[in-house]
C-alpha cells in the first residue's frame, strides 16, 4: 500500500513537470507538438500536454559575446596580419534559430571570419589601423545580411587586436625612424632658412636705421648751419644798419674812421706777432728801403775812396 501511494505520487509529481513550464525572462522556448513545431514561449508560465507537448529549443535572448578567434590575414599592399575581434549578436526570431541555422553561434563566428579576411584584402595596412571604426561598420552590415535568415541580429563588431608579422614589425619600426630623421632634418632645415632670413632681416633694418640716421644728421646740420647763415647775416644786417644810423649823427664820420684805425692797428700788430716773415706796413716798408738804398750809397763812396 505504501509502494503503491509512493509510486503514485511520483508518477504525479512527473505529470505536473511536465504539464507545467516556466519560462525565464533572460530566454525563450520552442514547443514543439509530436515532433512538429507548436509556438514560440515567451517568459512566464505555460501549460503543456504531457508526453504530447516537449521543449525543443531554449534560446538565450539577451545581448551575447561571440569571442572570433586570431586568424592570418593578407592585406592590399601584401603584408600578412594577424587579426582577432568581438561580434555581438542577440535572438530576435527564436524560431529562425532554432530551424534556420543548426548552431547560430558556430556560424556566426565563422561568417565573422570570412568577412573580416574579405574586408581586409581591400585595405592597405596603414588603413587597417586608421579605418578602424569603418572596418568594424563593413563587418557588421556583410554579417547583418547574411545572418537575417537564422533570426539574430549582429548589434556590432570590435577588431581587438591587428598583429603584423614580426618580419614586418621590424620593417615598420625602420620606416619609422627613417621618417623620424627625415622629420628632424626638415625640422633642422626651416629652422637654419628661419635664422638666416631673421639675420638678413636684420642686417637690412639695421642698415636702414643707420642711413635714417645719417640723413637726418645731415639735415641736421645743413639746417643748423643754414641757420647760422641766417643768424650772422641778420647780425650783419643789423650792425651795418646801425653804423649807418650812427653816420648820419654828428661826429659819426669821425668816430667810423677811428674804430677803423683801431682795427687796423690791432690787426697789424697780431699778424706781426704771429708771422715767421717781416710784415711791415706799406709806409714803413718804403722808408726801410730808403734806409737800406742810403747804407749802399755810403758803403760805395767809402770803397772808392779807399
Amino acid at each position: 500500500m505504501l509502494a503503491t501511494l509512493t509510486f503514485g505520487l511520483l508518477f504525479l509529481i512527473f505529470i505536473l513537470l511536465k504539464l507545467i513550464l516556466i519560462v525565464e525572462m533572460r530566454e525563450v522556448c520552442i514547443i514543439e507538438r509530436l515532433g512538429k513545431f507548436r509556438a514560440v514561449m515567451q517568459p512566464g508560465v505555460h501549460f503543456l500536454i504531457p508526453f504530447i507537448d516537449r521543449v525543443a529549443y531554449r534560446h538565450e535572448t539577451r545581448e551575447q559575446v561571440l569571442d572570433i578567434p586570431a586568424q592570418s590575414c593578407i592585406s592590399k599592399d601584401n603584408i600578412q596580419i594577424n587579426v582577432d575581434g568581438l561580434v555581438y549578436i542577440k535572438v530576435m526570431d527564436g524560431m529562425k534559430a532554432s530551424y534556420g541555422i543548426e548552431d547560430y553561434r558556430t556560424a556566426s563566428v565563422n561568417l565573422a571570419q570570412t568577412t573580416m579576411r574579405s574586408e581586409i584584402g581591400k585595405l592597405n595596412l596603414s588603413e587597417t589601423f586608421s579605418e578602424r571604426d569603418k572596418l568594424n561598420e563593413t563587418i557588421v552590415t556583410e554579417i547583418d545580411k547574411a545572418s537575417d535568415p537564422w533570426g539574430i541580429k549582429v548589434l556590432r563588431y570590435e577588431v581587438r587586436n591587428i598583429t603584423p608579422s614580426p618580419n614586418v614589425i621590424h620593417t615598420l619600426e625602420k620606416q619609422m625612424e627613417a621618417e623620424r630623421e627625415k622629420r628632424a632634418e626638415i625640422t633642422l632645415a626651416e629652422a637654419e632658412r628661419e635664422s638666416t632670413i631673421n639675420l638678413s632681416e636684420g642686417e637690412r633694418q639695421e642698415a636702414i636705421n643707420l642711413s635714417e640716421g645719417d640723413k637726418q644728421r645731415q639735415i641736421n646740420e645743413a639746417e643748423g648751419r643754414a641757420r647760422e647763415i641766417e643768424i650772422l647775416t641778420q647780425a650783419s644786417a643789423e650792425g651795418v644798419n646801425m653804423i649807418a644810423k650812427a653816420a648820419l649823427k654828428k661826429g659819426g664820420n669821425e668816430a667810423i674812421k677811428m674804430r677803423l684805425m683801431e682795427q687796423y692797428i690791432g690787426q697789424t700788430g697780431d699778424i706781426l706777432a704771429t708771422a715767421d716773415v717781416s710784415v711791415l706796413p706799406t709806409e714803413i716798408a718804403k722808408l726801410e728801403g730808403f734806409f737800406d738804398g742810403m747804407e749802399k750809397v755810403t758803403a760805395t763812396t767809402q770803397g772808392g775812396k779807399a
